[in-house]
């Protein structure tokens, strides 16, 4: 059975960071693509990262393009989300998620199969 499960989230002043991680078990990550979305209180779930099976390809949404990155561990079956220059808009409940390759997949959450339980990341002074 598929599963992934977040860590990670925090509080931290703006312009600070924090490293969120995906853990993925019963599956590899070279099969399943690896979805990153946010939502906010009050908003819809966001995409914010993809790491694509396979060749390891990164896409970003442009709110967080230059500030966050994704990158996938292997060895661990783990995907890390480093985010920099934190800002308050960046708050929100931080989900990630896995897709089959040979799914079609992209920024809509509709796409992804299974989710993990989301960690909050809170920016605040």
């Amino acid at each position: 059975q598929v599963q992934v499960v977040e860590s990670g989230g925090g509080f931290v002043q703006p312009g600070g960071s924090l490293r969120l991680s995906c853990a993925l078990s019963g599956a590899t990550l070279d099969r399943y693509a690896i979805g990153w979305f946010r939502q906010a209180p009050g908003k819809e779930r966001e995409g914010v990262s993809i790491i694509s099976g396979g060749d390891g390809s990164t896409y970003y949404a442009e709110s967080v393009k230059g500030r966050f990155t994704v990158s996938r561990d292997g060895a661990e079956n783990t995907v890390l989300l480093q985010m920099n220059s934190l800002k308050f808009e960046d708050t929100g409940v931080y989900y990630c998620a896995a897709v089959s390759v040979s799914a079609g997949y992209g920024f809509g959450a509709e796409a992804y199969d299974y989710w993990g339980q989301g960690t909050q990341v809170t920016v605040s002074s």
